[in-house]
């Protein structure tokens, strides 16, 4: 009897904390809003100046647009339950390195020497803690 009671505590307990988690997450930030966040947080650990501030929300701007169609694009095409034939996964990963080298330009325009290196510093910092989760979210689906 005491085990029943035990188990069904458990469940409403994991049950709560799932839907919470959920309900957490809430709406989205609207891309104009994680534009003005970023742009805020490179002020911050590059101290940068009021036209740096504008040319890189320019180009966060821009860059945030393009994220926000390729994500309604990926959507459509994951509820078509499309798959992408070999040559297409090679075209969007090399279109998504020759985003990454117009941005690194662009960024290399917009700052100054000292700035522009910690800019790398802090990108491989983001790459490898993006690594690390990945790690864990594999990690995680195996179990």
């Amino acid at each position: 009897m005491k085990a029943w009671i035990l188990a069904a505590v458990m469940i409403l307990g994991l049950t709560a904390t799932a839907q919470k988690r959920e309900h957490e997450r809430g709406e989205r930030l609207t891309p104009e809003q994680r534009v003005e966040l970023q742009v805020k947080k490179l002020t911050l650990e590059l101290d940068l100046n009021k036209k740096q501030q504008g040319e890189i929300k320019q180009l966060l701007t821009t860059k945030s647009i393009e994220r926000e169609k390729m994500m309604e694009k990926r959507k459509v095409e994951k509820e078509a339950e499309a798959q992408r034939t070999s040559e297409e996964r090679f075209a969007m990963r090399s279109k998504m390195l020759d985003e990454k080298i117009a941005m690194k330009a662009a960024m290399k325009n917009i700052l100054n020497e000292e700035q522009f290196e910690k800019f790398e510093e802090l990108e491989r910092e983001r790459q490898k803690k993006l690594t690390k989760r990945g790690k864990k979210l594999k990690k995680h689906d195996r179990d």
